[in-house]
This record gives structure tokens, sequence and C-alpha cells, in this order.
């Protein structure tokens, strides 16, 4: 009998485990599912070590930009980057294949983040943010990947995914018009911004659950699922929307979200210059990051989750983005 055609299909963890100590020369490992979502990520272990293994989804990444990841990867943890990065296999290959339901996907794995996710960091904190985020940027402006990732423009931000969101929003034309109208005003800044921004491969998601502290305060980087060309201050801004939703969900007073940027700032300042123009432009940046993971929930949600779908997140999310580009000025330092 023919397999009936597949969109996305979970691979079994059990069968996983087997042919990763197969090809890790692993003993007496587990395999469990971590995240089926933008991919998927295993968690493989034995009492002495700890991997995640990412299978990528056809329909997200191709082969070239899987290449990317990794070379990305491997250059800043050679480099001294705190990265989780890519292992080899017994093969010296990076790259595990599967002939799955959906057709062929993609495997990598990643040495284990040590630590765990700090939402509410301390100044030592802070300061170590700052100066790793730096110093990745340090690097990533500095090289040129042979394998293809994202390029973030304002086409890429804002134009295209409005394009792919207009259907959506039938019946929430008043949101939609908000969003228009708002993307020619910042296209519009867009077009001041200062010819000296930072440019190189950004991260594009340095949200607090993209990285890890131990107790001793290591910190690792990882999750570049999503990392691509651009301006670095797409970085600085995502880090920064983290004290703005602190804020908004009255976690954090004003005052607090001020301060917390300021240490984070001063920080990557002492290894890599950032000017107050980039500074100036976070609201601006910060709205095409909405608009792009908008975009992107839209047109991967039947393969990841729709649960959360429909008009009332719309209209939250376009509520959230109004709050955005009303208050994100006011919480710079």
């Amino acid at each position: 009998m023919e397999i009936f055609p597949t969109q996305y299909s979970t691979l079994s963890s059990k069968a996983l485990n087997v042919k990763l100590r197969e090809s890790y020369g692993l003993d007496d490992t587990t395999c469990r599912l971590l995240i089926r979502n933008v991919s998927d990520t295993y968690v493989i272990e034995n009492v002495t070590e700890k991997y995640i293994f990412k299978i990528y989804r056809d329909a997200h990444r191709k082969l070239e930009e899987i290449k990317g990841e990794v070379e990305l990867l491997t250059i800043l943890f050679e480099k001294g980057a705190k990265v989780s990065r890519p292992i080899s296999d017994m093969n010296g290959g990076i790259l595990q294949v599967f002939n799955a339901a959906e057709g062929t996907r993609y495997g990598v794995l990643f040495s284990w983040a040590q630590g765990s996710v700090i939402y509410a960091m301390n100044d030592r904190q802070l300061e170590t943010v700052g100066r790793e985020m730096a110093a990745i940027h340090n690097i990533t402006s500095s090289i040129e990947l042979h394998h293809y990732r994202e390029v973030y423009s304002v086409d890429t931000t804002i134009v295209n995914p409005l394009k792919i969101l207009e259907p959506a929003f039938v019946g929430l034309e008043e949101e939609y018009a908000y969003l228009k109208q708002t993307a020619r005003e910042v296209i519009e800044r867009y077009k001041q911004f200062d010819g000296n921004f930072g440019y190189g491969y950004c991260h594009f998601d340095f949200l607090p659950k993209n990285f890890h502290f131990t107790v001793d305060n290591e910190i690792t980087f990882f999750d570049f699922d999503f990392a691509g060309k651009g301006l670095l201050a797409y970085d600085i801004t995502s880090f920064f929307i983290h004290y703005f939703l602190e804020f908004t969900y009255g976690k954090i007073s004003e005052r607090e979200a001020r301060d917390a940027f300021h240490i984070f700032v001063d920080s990557y300042r002492k290894i890599r210059p950032l000017s107050n123009e980039e500074i100036a432009a976070i609201p601006y940046l910060g709205f095409g990051f909405w608009v792009f993971y908008f975009g992107f929930q839209y047109e991967n949600f039947d393969d990841w989750s729709n649960l959360f779908w429909g008009p009332k997140f719309m209209k939250d999310r376009v509520a959230l983005i109004k709050k955005w580009m009303n208050t994100a000025h006011i919480l710079l330092p």
C-alpha cells in the first residue's frame, strides 16, 4: 500500500535513539521528544552525556539553509563564541538524513546548553549577555557564509509578511489598515537609518528563552534557526522586546525595564560600538520583528500548532504591536 501524502510527520523517539547510538557511538542513551514546533527537538542522554537533536521541516528550512546554520555555528564556536555547537558523527558527517513519510528530512546533533533559562536576570547576567552578544556580532559582522541564510530587509520583515497576512484579516479590516499605515511610516524611518549601522549575521530571536545560564553565570546561546543577514540591531531589539513584554504584563516597572536594558547596552559597548541612532531605531526595527513573526505564524501554523490562531489572537497581536509602537521609546535608556 502506498503511503498517503503526508505534510508533517513525527519521527519515533525509540527509532531515533537506535539510529543516533549507531551514528554517534553513544551508549545506554534514552531519547525523548522535547518539542514539536518550528522544528522537532529531541533530548538524547545517558548518565554522563546530554545532547539536543533537531530535525528540520522541509517547508521551513531547505538543505542549503540548514548547511548555512551549521556553518555559522561552527565558525562561532571555533572563534570562541558561547554557543551550542553542531556535533559530527563517527564518519565526520554533520547532517543525518531520514526518509520520512513526507520525504527527506535532515537532522543535526547539538551540544547541550548547560544551565537554564533566566528571565529575571541580575546585573552580572545582563553584563554577560551584553558582552557575549557583542562578541558574537564581532564575528558575524566580518564573515561571509558559503551557504544561504535569510536576508532581513524591509521586504522580508514587513512588505512580504503583510502580503501573506492580508487574506487572514478578512473581517478585521481596521486592524489590517493599522498595520499597513504603520508599515508605511516605519519604512520611511528605515530610509533615514544611518548607513553606519552594524550589519552581518544576526540571531533574530535573542530572547532569554534562547540562552541558558549556569549557576556560575556561564552563558550558552542556542536556537539559531532564524539566523540571517541583516542589521545587527535586530538582535539588540529582540532582547529589548523581552523587557517591553515584562513591563507590559506588569512583571517589572518602567524604571526596572530601562535600568536593565541600560546595563546590557553598557556592557555591549565595552566590546563593540553601538550608536545612539541604532538604539533610537529599536521601535521601528521591532515593528519589523513583530510583523515578520506574525506572517510566519500564519504561513506555518498548519504544520505545528493552530490552536492559538483566530480572530482573537490576531486582534490581540495587533493591539500588542500598537502598544509597542506607543511605548517602546519610553522604555529606552
